[in-house]
């Protein structure tokens, strides 16, 4: 039987999770209510620009 390849998330790259921990730590973050209110604002009139860090 043959074996799965491997997907990119069988892998952690522990800079990129050292720096995303630290985007965390200072705030620069988008929150999940701004993202999930400009995904709802797709394909209607008014559309939302995208979220911001801070939004």
């Amino acid at each position: 039987m043959a074996r799965p390849e491997p997907s990119l998330f069988d892998e952690i790259d522990e800079a990129e999770e050292s720096a995303a921990d630290a985007d965390v730590a200072a705030g620069r973050v988008i929150s999940h209510e701004a993202v999930k209110s400009w995904l709802l604002s797709w394909g209607l009139p008014n559309e939302l620009p995208s979220p911001r860090i801070g939004d």
